[in-house]
């Protein structure tokens, strides 16, 4: 499949035991149906400990 804005081949990543495809020129996420709903129920399990550890990226 191809990206809609760019016609660039999208890429396949795993996240979370999920495949997903992406643009890497746009950087735009395109998931398959119930893709979406597995990354939810799999990012509920993480323990709450990593949660605070992560941090929202700071822009200058």
């Amino acid at each position: 499949m191809n990206c809609p804005l760019f016609s660039i081949e999208l890429k396949m990543a795993y996240r979370q035991g999920v495949e997903i495809d992406y643009c890497p020129q746009c950087r735009g996420v395109w998931l398959d149906r119930g893709e979406l709903d597995k990354i939810i129920e799999r990012s509920a399990s993480i323990p709450s400990e990593k949660m605070r550890r992560y941090r929202e990226p700071q822009y200058i």
